[in-house]
């Protein structure tokens, strides 16, 4: 698909063009098979933590938008995998220079064609993202679009760093819990209960974590 193709799916909300830019989800998790796997959220919280070393020890670094790194002994250096539920700047995708991006959101109008004809570009279904809206009866943060995803795979392990259910709010961001539309209770209690389910998942700070999208 060229550009201008792109832009008329987009517009049209074609949503079956829009897909064949991705890779299949079945490829995307093979790829994690056997590997740990860091998640880093953005709340503010990481940046009181020294958890920069582990994030980095994992095989694969995935983040989050635009993905704040203050220090790299909280935040760590490495980014591989990076979900986008936002439009992603020039000096974001230099600084964090990922090997794969990832679009969360189901508001197509914001994916850029620069983002879609990315190297290993997936697309997140929008199926996938109303069954976990219906389960949480509420839009689901892209943390938890991520967790949902990533536990799918034959990954040996999923660490959370960098989630607490909005607490300490947002590094990329002001608005508090009551200006976002999620529901970070029902996060929480579905993390926690997927943390008793899959011994794979473990937080970092030592309890269930959710995400701040």
């Amino acid at each position: 698909m060229n550009k201008l193709r792109f832009y008329a799916a987009r517009t049209l909300r074609d949503e079956q063009a829009l897909q064949a830019l991705s890779v299949p989800q079945a490829d995307l998790l093979a790829d994690l098979e056997g590997r740990s796997v860091a998640l880093v959220g953005n709340a503010r919280s990481l940046a009181q933590t020294r958890h920069g070393p582990a994030i980095d020890a994992a095989d694969v670094v995935v983040r989050i938008n635009r993905a704040p790194m203050p220090a790299a002994h909280s935040h760590g250096t490495r980014t591989g995998w990076l979900a986008l539920a936002v439009r992603l700047s020039d000096e974001d995708r230099a600084r964090l220079d990922p090997s794969r991006l990832l679009w969360m959101s189901p508001k197509r109008k914001r994916l850029g064609w620069r983002t879609a004809s990315s190297p290993g570009f997936y697309l997140h279904p929008l199926e996938d993202y109303r069954a976990l809206r219906d389960r949480l009866a509420a839009p689901p943060t892209t943390g938890a679009m991520l967790i949902d995803l990533l536990l799918r795979s034959p990954l040996a392990s999923l660490t959370l760093y960098g989630f607490d259910f909005f607490a300490s709010q947002s590094l990329s961001g002001r608005r508090t819990a009551d200006q976002v539309p999620h529901d970070f209770s029902a996060e929480a209690a579905w993390v926690a209960d997927l943390q008793r389910m899959d011994g794979r998942l473990a937080s970092a700070c030592g309890r269930s974590s959710g995400s701040p999208a």
